[in-house]
């Protein structure tokens, strides 16, 4: 990931190692987000894109490296003020039985309240705010177990945006939704990192990680195995090293955002993937030169 030494990152993860008995989960990992970017954490299950964030968020407590937010040392700020400057939007919505979902995104405007401080009105307008960028104003009275697990979703994550946090860390965050909601979610995180948000993902589909993100960070048994734009981070190669599969990389002739076909495992024969799908016209892409041509992508 390219480092800009003008100003201080707002999420800034230095040799993060986390280790849970025999196993280590983070293995010396380097990340950093500047105010305003969109990064995305991609790679495969139990690559360590949760943990990742949990460490990040002080959820959990990593043995090696350091975190800073803003430039203060993670480990050093009150609770409080990491909840002033981060949310987190966990993969499950939490069960919190008996709360309306209005309540619940209320419940955003606490790190901002005096310790006997009631909600204002203020408070309850950028929360009917957040409802309303997040399409869940049609349920503010309904109670959290009579949701879906994508309405719930999307209900915290507008908690999370009525948090008003500056930087906002997202585990999987369209992992329950319709792909309509895939995109009206994404397309609304990169509209608040536009205004100056800073946002760091984990996306299980490379598609939208390369679609909205300015930055990827691919992560294979809690290491770093590239990061960078997405068109430096997403390659056949990588792709082959972290997944174990064959793709073609070409550009989305609708979006112009880069796209991955996957053809097939990695130790598949051409024969065998010539039985699931024959061979795969792909848009092959000089991304340098801005050029393109038709071609039939190669499984060896």
């Amino acid at each position: 990931m390219t480092h800009h030494i003008n100003h201080t990152p707002a999420v800034d993860a230095c040799g993060v190692s986390f280790r849970v008995e025999a196993a280590t989960l983070l293995d010396r990992v380097d990340v950093r987000a500047d105010r305003g970017q969109f990064v995305g954490l991609i790679g495969p299950n139990g690559a360590g894109k949760s943990t990742l964030l949990r460490a990040i968020s002080n959820v959990l407590s990593y043995q090696d490296g350091a975190v800073s937010l803003h430039g203060a040392d993670l480990k050093s700020l009150p609770a409080r003020k990491v909840a002033e400057i981060l949310a987190l939007v966990p993969q499950i919505a939490p069960y919190t039985q008996g709360f309306t979902t209005f309540e619940l995104v209320l419940m955003g405007r606490y790190p901002h309240l005096g310790r006997f401080q009631a909600e204002g009105r203020a408070d309850d307008q950028i929360a009917r705010d957040a409802m309303r960028l997040t399409e869940t104003e049609a349920f503010s009275n309904r109670t959290i177990e009579t949701l879906s697990g994508g309405e719930r979703q999307r209900v915290f994550l507008a908690r999370a945006v009525a948090q008003q946090p500056q930087v906002l860390l997202l585990d999987e965050p369209t992992s329950n939704l319709d792909v309509l909601h895939q995109l009206k979610i994404l397309t609304l995180v990169r509209r608040l990192v536009d205004e100056g948000l800073t946002a760091i993902a984990a996306i299980h589909d490379l598609n939208l990680a390369a679609r909205f993100c300015d930055q990827l960070v691919l992560l294979a048994g809690g290491r770093v195995v590239t990061d960078g734009p997405p068109r430096e981070v997403l390659t056949p190669e990588t792709i082959e090293a972290a997944f174990g599969v064959k793709s073609a990389i070409y550009r989305e002739p609708v979006t112009g955002a880069l796209a991955v076909s996957l053809i097939g495992p990695a130790d598949q024969s051409p024969a065998e993937v010539e039985v699931f799908g024959g061979t795969t016209p792909a848009l092959t892409v000089d991304v340098r030169a801005g050029r393109s041509s038709e071609a039939t992508s190669a499984v060896c």
